[in-house]
Formats: C-alpha cells, structure tokens, sequence
C-alpha cells in the first residue's frame, strides 16, 4: 500500500494498466462468522479513498490469477485520511469520481454497488477472518479502461485523480517501473 500522493509505477512488461476508485473500508474490531449483514458495519473502523489500479492482463491473460494483477508494486494507493465510520453517515450514499489526465473517466455513487458494504463484510467473515486493519475494497463505478472502446489504459506520464465524498482527493502521477 502506498499513499495517496505517491506515484505508482506501470509494470516492467505492462500493456493494461488500468484505474478503479474504490470505496475502501478498514476494518475495526474482528469478524467472523456474522450473523447477518445488520451485524457488520459495527466491525468497521473507517473509510478511505482506495484506487484498486488493476493490470488486466497480468490479471485476466495470465491463467485468470487476479492477485497477479492487482499486487503490483505501488498498486493500492490509499487516502488521503481514514475517516471514522462514526462520521459517515451512510456508507451507501457516496459520489465517487476518478479522472485521468483532467478528464472525468468514473463518476458514480456507492448506491450504485451490487452488493452493500454490510453485505460484503458478512460475507467475507464466512470465509475468513477480518482483523482489525484489513482492508476491503468494495469495486467500482463503470468507466475504467476495460470497459472503454480502444482501452485506453494508464501509461507513464499519466496523472489520476479520485476522489469519494467526506473522503478527500487523491492524485497520483504514472511512472514506468
């Protein structure tokens, strides 16, 4: 995880260096095996502002492994600040909005997510174990390079910004690794 200003290095060998603003949620106090979703936000500690930058073909041509895509040094930067769950009034009803090179590619809302942030937490306590300081991104708004004609994907020089309401901003400039 690096930060919310720092620069994030395009892969030796990359072709598909794509962005995705993402609503992050760190959790506070550990979970397993929650009873329902109702149970699930009183495990969080906060939110922050998370760009889930993504090689998609290291990700989806490589034998469809995503971590290969999404472990990337540098990949994940985070925040600019962690905000208290207690001052997010409802993590359902955030604008998230992400822009390369001054020009707006993601603007989306978080009542938009397939699945609530409740959810995702009791589901992934089925499974694992959420410690305190865990980091769960949610997914994000339609508009990345994938899913854009010609795909066009993040090179060096690059600049993005993001930002999610009651979060802050985020910029983060691209560099060849």
């Amino acid at each position: 995880m690096v930060g919310p200003f720092d620069d994030v290095l395009i892969p030796r060998n990359s072709t598909k260096t794509d962005w995705e603003v993402e609503l992050g949620v760190v959790i506070g106090t550990t979970a397993r095996y929650l009873a329902s979703p109702d149970e699930a936000l009183a495990h969080v500690a906060g939110y922050a502002v998370s760009h889930d930058v993504s090689e998609r073909e290291f990700q989806l041509e490589r034998g469809g492994q995503w971590d290969k895509g999404k472990s990337c040094e540098t990949f994940n930067p985070l925040g600019p600040v962690l905000v208290p769950a207690s001052d997010v009034a409802d993590p359902q009803a955030l604008g998230l909005r992400l822009w390369v090179n001054g020009e707006i590619r993601q603007n989306g809302t978080s009542a938009d997510m397939l699945f609530s942030v409740a959810h995702v937490i009791w589901y992934l306590s089925q499974f694992m174990v959420l410690r305190p300081g865990d980091l769960i991104n949610t997914g994000t708004p339609a508009g990345v390079a994938l899913g854009i004609e010609g795909n066009p994907y993040l090179r060096a020089g690059d600049t993005v910004e993001l930002e999610i309401d009651g979060l802050g901003r985020a910029s983060q400039s691209m560099v060849q690794a």
